[in-house]
């Protein structure tokens, strides 16, 4: 029994992980550093070696590594070499002890533990002596941004006039944090993330080396869950071999991990975009019930979405080797059928999903309200197509459009936006005048399935060079001038900040709201002249003026509503349709009750989102 616990012991003893075991010994076995390497390679063999080099990337890339195989390059010594090389295929006199962190001649020190003014002086009395038994005295700090300013400024002097046998080497995760009289002083390199595909290779090596059998896959998932760290890759597959116990899988690593299967991801991005909640619902708790991590699932669709998006525009990169088939395949069918704008609009959504989930306490609850806000506004158009829809709209006889969405089913969406997406907008959804006890006219409007396709436009918008039929004698008619020409940026700004002072033909006197745009008036002022081929004299006055025009809509639409939702009639409409809910009410004048017409809407431009039953 105890001869068994000593032989434990002692494997124990020697194991090391795979991250000191497979550390690269000369410039050779870097991965993804080949401009560094190419760099250094001419300079050693013109002899134009620096006096101080500064190593910077995310942890994990090489940066110690890298600073211990130039030290050993810098004093490499062999039978038959005595000088600097680049080419260390033998070991040479020093290179054990170095690569080991135990040579006296190459002094390793952690920044991030030695920080204050004594530690540099330290090494400012000691650069004067020669190496003991080395070529060069090396000097490596590891996480030098760590340093006060007292250091930096005290290691100044002697990092710009070193003695001939003395080199620097730094390395750091922060270099913005850095001085620059630091960094002017030496060679910068910038280690590159290492590509996902090159690490999945290396791994595969290091199992052949091992004895160990590992699925592609798995090596994919742990290559993308390292995020360009080589020594990241290598502990997450440690890790992975240790937790299976034999054969590393995909879902073992998953298990391991808290992944999704990336099969059921693509899965349920595609339930997001058909907007079919129910499913992803469902398939979002599967993922769950197994294993894996609600902000994982929603970082995964992040990434995914990218993949698409790229793929989109750059279809050779489904070539990765990082990728599995399923991403290869799906991904290029999706990008072929989801429009831009929509892959925009989720990435965005899902960017802000992936910080609430994390930062809420019941994260499961966040990411499923993420997943039916992504799935909900799957159909809905985006920004520049409802103001082209409500444009297009707004030539239709001067008549106004509500647009209207039912509430969210479990009932699968619309199919997918085509590739060449041309502007869609949710129909303006139609609805019967309801007279009530008021003598108002009402729009009742009923879930979307129970609707009829709007009729089309009846007559185009007038030409924007033909001048108004009616004199200016008042904010609605610029107002209406604005809507005649399809201005309705301008519209919507002049009738939220502009009150009215005075007019008369050729001048308007104004008074402006608080979060009016600066140059407002001059805007009035060119369009006035425009629409009406005259000139205009537009001036601010002090006086506080009448209300604006919006102001007037929401008070009209306000005493409208309310009379509305003490209707009886109405009460009772509203009872008997469930769903339906009031959009618009319609107040009709002497000429629309002669005519037959349709009524004006109280106000055609307010929210309703609020008035909704």
């Amino acid at each position: 029994m105890n001869d068994a616990v000593q032989m434990a012991q002692g494997k124990a003893g020697v194991y090391r992980v795979l991250a000191r075991k497979y550390r690269p010994r000369d410039f050779s076995g870097l991965i993804g550093q080949e401009p560094m390497v190419r760099t250094l390679t001419n300079a050693f063999s013109t002899g134009r070696i620096a006096q101080a080099w500064m190593l910077t990337g995310v942890r994990g890339v090489g940066k110690t590594t890298t600073a211990r195989i130039l030290a050993r390059a810098l004093n490499y010594k062999t039978k038959t070499v005595d000088q600097p090389s680049i080419d260390l295929t033998e070991l040479g006199e020093h290179c054990e002890a170095i690569l080991e962190g135990r040579h006296v001649d190459v002094i390793e020190m952690d920044a991030a533990s030695h920080t204050g003014i004594d530690d540099i002086r330290e090494i400012i009395d000691q650069v004067r002596y020669a190496p003991v038994s080395a070529r060069y005295k090396v000097y490596i700090i590891d996480e030098v941004h760590m340093l006060s300013n007292q250091a930096f400024n005290g290691l100044l002097k002697t990092l710009e006039e070193p003695p001939p046998h003395v080199k620097f080497i730094f390395a750091t995760t922060e270099i913005r944090k850095v001085p620059i009289t630091i960094l002017s002083r030496c060679q910068r390199f910038d280690l590159r993330r290492i590509d996902a595909a090159l690490i999945k290779n290396h791994l595969a090596h290091i199992g052949q080396l091992e004895g160990v059998e590992a699925d592609d896959e798995a090596l994919a998932m742990i290559a993308r869950a390292a995020e360009g760290s080589m020594r990241d890759a290598q502990s997450i597959f440690d890790q992975a071999i240790a937790h299976s116990s034999g054969r590393v899988t995909a879902e073992t690593v998953r298990d391991m991990l808290g992944l999704a299967d990336r099969a059921r991801i693509i899965d349920l991005f595609e339930y997001l975009m058909k907007g079919d909640v129910a499913a992803a619902l469902a398939e979002f708790r599967a993922q769950y019930d197994v294993g894996a991590d609600p902000a994982a699932v929603l970082t995964d669709l992040a990434e995914f979405n990218h993949l698409v998006t790229r793929l989109r525009f750059v279809p050779e990169a489904a070539e990765d080797a990082a990728l599995s088939q399923e991403e290869r395949s799906r991904g290029l069918e999706l990008s072929g059928k989801l429009s831009v704008r929509m892959l925009s609009r989720t990435w965005q959504m899902l960017l802000k999903g992936i910080q609430e989930v994390q930062g809420s306490a019941r994260p499961v609850a966040a990411a499923e309200m993420v997943l039916i806000r992504i799935a909900h506004a799957a159909d809905l158009p985006t920004l520049d197509q409802a103001l082209k829809a409500l444009e297009g709209a707004g030539g239709n006889g001067g008549g106004s459009v509500a647009v209207g969405s039912a509430p969210v089913s479990s009932a699968p969406g619309p199919a997918f936006a085509s590739a060449p997406a041309s502007p869609v907008s949710t129909p303006a959804l139609p609805a019967r005048p309801i007279p009530s006890a008021h003598g108002r006219t009402m729009r009742l409007v009923q879930p979307a399935a129970e609707q009829e396709p709007a009729p089309a436009p009846a007559a185009a918008a007038p030409s924007p060079e033909k001048p108004p039929t009616v004199p200016v004698a008042s904010l609605a008619d610029i107002a209406a001038l604005a809507e005649r020409n399809r201005d309705l940026a301008f519209k919507v700004q002049f009738k939220r900040c502009v009150r009215l002072v005075q007019i008369e033909p050729g001048r308007l006197s104004v008074n402006l709201t608080d979060d009016a745009p600066k140059g407002l008036l001059n805007d009035l002022s060119n369009r006035l002249q425009k629409w009406t081929g005259r000139r205009w004299v537009v001036s601010l006055s002090k006086e506080p003026g009448g209300p604006t025009l919006a102001e007037e809509e929401s008070g009209r639409r306000e005493t409208a509503l309310a009379d509305a939702r003490a209707d009886p009639t109405v009460a009772a409409i509203l009872e008997r349709f469930p769903g339906a809910r009031i959009l618009d009410v319609r107040i009709p004048d002497a000429v629309a009750e002669e005519t037959g017409e349709d009524a004006v809407p109280a106000d055609p431009d307010a929210d309703d989102d609020e008035d909704e039953l």
